[in-house]
């Protein structure tokens, strides 16, 4: 018999999120799923499991949680403190989670959206093919004090006291874009601005969006008033009426008049998602080509993430520089 995973508390906006509804645009529904998609794939390669393992994703905040069985779990994204009855977690890591303890996440340090994943997945109902929950189009709602989570069957139960050492994703950057089928109503000298002007992230934003600010002129089109709805896409850049830029996040409506100056890559759109206010954005146009060289399909990322697990606690024998390690500090006499 699988267990249930039981929500004392939450923050606001913790979710069920997997990686989304894929094709159905045409319904006017967006993919939705997790909003840092690479953190949800490292979850499941440090649990071992399936793609299709639903997770929690925490927006800024997590929340008390208990087992009614043994259980395993991992969380990645934006770092939070998590303690089970008391001890502090690693982050970044899967653990073994005992039926009734009790596991606490508080606020993040950096960054929005954390995960906590667990062996063998919120086994909620599907719907559309996906157990995400997507706000903007009414499927699903946020956790609330006193739910019961049912879990699937956990595959690998004894593949725990893993490690990921993963790139930051929470400290802003540049980001790589894509020109977009109205790049071009927009002057040379325009787009140039645009690749050299910082942004930050306005507290105005969820998993539909982000609004971006800046010092300077208004980034306008010369024929932004005759563009036509269309479809839109997560990543797209559109440029409001008072011509500041709006980054479209998976929740994002599927068309849209607002010329649209490019479309950041897949592979940096989480560094808008984790982006808190105040953290520096900039943006570069690339070409298909170098967008293809450096972009890595889901089971390519998986791959590589696998790769690079460590065991939590290592062992002396497979430390080859353990001689550089400082093992003697804090020695004592017998006598103390």
């Amino acid at each position: 018999m699988t267990g249930a995973l039981i929500v004392h508390r939450s923050g606001p906006s913790v979710t069920v999120q997997d990686l989304g509804r894929p094709g159905n645009m045409v319904f006017g529904l967006s993919p939705g799923g997790a909003a840092d998609r690479h953190a949800f794939i490292e979850g499941t390669v440090l649990l071992g499991q399936s793609l299709d393992c639903a997770a929690l994703e925490m927006a800024g905040f997590g929340g008390e949680f208990e087992a009614t069985s043994d259980i395993r779990i991992a969380m990645t994204g934006a770092p939070m403190l998590a303690r089970l009855d008391g001890q502090r977690l690693v982050w970044n890591a899967s653990h073994t989670m005992q039926a009734g303890q009790r596991l606490t996440i508080g606020a993040a340090s950096s960054g929005i959206y954390g995960y906590l994943h667990i062996g063998g997945g919120i086994a909620c109902p599907p719907f559309l093919g996906s157990r995400a929950t997507h706000l903007a189009g009414g499927i699903g709602k946020p956790l609330c004090p006193n739910e019961q989570l049912p879990l699937g069957p956990d595959l690998k139960p004894d593949f725990v006291g893993q490690l990921l050492s993963v790139i930051d994703r929470f400290s802003g950057g540049t980001l790589r874009v894509l020109p977009s089928v109205q790049t071009d109503r927009f002057s040379a000298a325009t787009r140039a601005r645009f690749e050299a002007t910082r942004f930050t992230r306005t507290p105005r934003g969820n998993r539909q969006g982000a609004e971006l600010q800046f010092e300077g002129e208004a980034f306008v089109s010369d024929a932004q008033l005759t563009i036509l709805s269309e479809t839109m896409v997560a990543g797209d850049i559109q440029m409001t009426g008072a011509g500041e830029p709006f980054v479209l996040l998976p929740e994002c409506q599927t068309t849209g008049g607002y010329p649209r100056i490019g479309t950041i890559l897949p592979d940096d759109l989480p560094l808008v998602a984790q982006a808190v206010p105040g953290v520096s954005l900039k943006f570069r146009f690339v070409t298909h080509e170098e967008a293809l060289a450096h972009h890595r399909p889901t089971e390519t990322l998986r791959a590589d993430l696998t790769r690079k697990l460590q065991p939590l606690l290592r062992d002396p024998r497979d430390i080859r520089d353990l001689l550089s390690y400082q093992l003697v500090s804090g020695a004592i006499t017998g006598w103390d």
